[in-house]
């Protein structure tokens, strides 16, 4: 309760610190921080299917996480929380929070146009980074390393255009990061665990988030790497060699979906360090060579870019916004966005690293202490964000990446409250997403 106390007194220093220097000079750039978003509450075709899910899920998801089949758990965990993430979208409406998401003026959709040629686009994209030359791009094509903008033009390519078939796309493969932390988790921690984060990663109030964010499919596609290296390190694969080559050509793809998920390393290797092996490493970083070269070949220098898109980040908002705020405001809105739940899970995991560190040098940890570390690993990450000065503001939707892997930290807390950190998780999310507009 104290962590989950002091997450809800971090939250109410940064909207009560932020309300006064966004008044002050506007210097934030975010008109309710620490949340990009604005004052508006609102009702919704998804208010209904929104409220029923929570209720459902606080109700009948811990009992029935414990007792279904394995298999059926993971199937009813996606469906639910694909369900929890449209209905959250709906919120705002089809039209506002679905189909119109992913064709703003700072979106992908934007410029499929002019992908018609792609490996002469590819060539000429580090040219359209800043701003200055003619044409430059949208702030989020700008903002991410090619493989964003041609998963959408992929889409396109088979007929899968448009705002409603993008947003379809992020959500449903999105939410199937459930299923990817589910299996990691009970590879290296064991089925009682993975059981008791169940009905938290399916309520995860990253929801108002993620629907309809291509931060969403990032995230699946960067857990689901993490999971094959977690079934080859442990032996659960049939074939463990190309489980590990499955996740390097995922963990290419990521780098290439979002320059900051580079960090995502920090669990990977955790992964490694918990199973105690090495064995996958030669055919994950086989794998993880592809897309690099596939890219570099075609034309794109992804380090290039990165510096390019520095620049850029400082001729916007990223210039503007004060680091001193942020810096600390942005674990509010990881707060909001992972949820109490996660906090609370959090201290217990830190209270067990200690004890993890020592017992992994002797040669033993216990399914508990295996989780912390792959949560606290996660943590890591988010933080090294934090701290590179590129993440300033929007971090609720940007390191969804590595909030998916705080989530399980609540399994860590007592069974017979689960209900009432699930309370304390999803009722803040649909607060935020019935009083708040959270467009970006």
């Amino acid at each position: 309760m104290a962590a989950a106390a002091a997450g809800v007194a971090l939250v109410t220093a940064a909207v009560l610190i932020g309300r006064v220097i966004q008044q002050r000079d506007g210097s934030l750039r975010a008109q309710w921080p620490p949340l990009l978003a604005s004052w508006d509450p609102h009702l919704g075709p998804g208010t209904p299917a929104a409220l029923t899910a929570a209720v459902l899920v606080v109700a009948y998801g811990p009992p029935l996480a414990a007792r279904l089949p394995w298999r059926g758990l993971l199937a009813a965990a996606w469906a639910a929380n694909t369900v929890w993430v449209f209905a959250m979208a709906l919120v705002d409406g089809w039209d506002r929070g679905v189909t119109r998401r992913l064709t703003t003026k700072h979106e992908y959709l934007r410029v499929i146009d002019r992908f018609e040629d792609i490996p002469a686009a590819l060539r000429d994209f580090t040219n359209h980074i800043v701003i200055g030359p003619p044409g430059n791009w949208p702030a989020h094509v700008a903002g991410h390393p090619p493989g964003a903008t041609l998963t959408f033009v992929w889409l396109d390519r088979i007929g899968l255009g448009g705002g409603a078939w993008a947003a379809v796309w992020c959500v449903v493969a999105g939410s199937s990061a459930v299923l990817a932390v589910l299996i990691t988790v009970r590879a290296l921690a064991g089925e009682p665990l993975a059981r008791r984060a169940a009905p938290f990663l399916v309520l995860a109030p990253a929801a108002v988030w993620a629907g309809v964010s291509a931060d969403g499919y990032f995230a699946a596609v960067a857990a689901w790497a993490v999971a094959l290296l977690a079934l080859a390190a442990t032996r659960r694969a049939r074939f463990p060699a190309a489980a590990a080559a499955g996740g390097g050509l995922l963990f290419g793809w990521t780098c290439y979906l979002s320059y900051g998920l580079g960090l995502m390393t920090a669990v990977l290797l955790t992964v490694l360090l918990v199973a105690r092996t090495g064995r996958p490493v030669a055919p994950f970083v086989l794998g993880a060579l592809v897309v690099p070269a596939a890219f570099t070949l075609t034309g794109f220098h992804w380090w290039t870019a990165y510096h390019l898109l520095v620049e850029r980040y400082y001729q916007g908002a990223g210039g503007i916004r004060p680091y001193g705020y942020w810096v600390w405001a942005n674990l509010a809105c990881a707060t909001l966005a992972a949820g109490l739940a996660a906090v609370a899970g959090l201290r217990r995991s830190a209270a067990r690293a200690p004890a993890a560190v020592r017992a992994l040098r002797g040669g033993g940890t216990s399914a508990e202490q295996r989780l912390a570390l792959l949560v606290l690993a996660a943590l890591l990450a988010l933080l090294a964000a934090d701290l590179s000065g590129m993440s300033k503001a929007e971090t609720e939707r940007i390191w969804q990446p590595f909030l998916l892997w705080l989530l399980p930290a609540a399994a860590l807390l007592p069974v017979r409250a689960a209900r009432f950190w699930l309370v304390a998780s999803a009722v803040p999310a649909l607060l935020v997403n019935h009083l708040l507009w959270t467009g970006w």
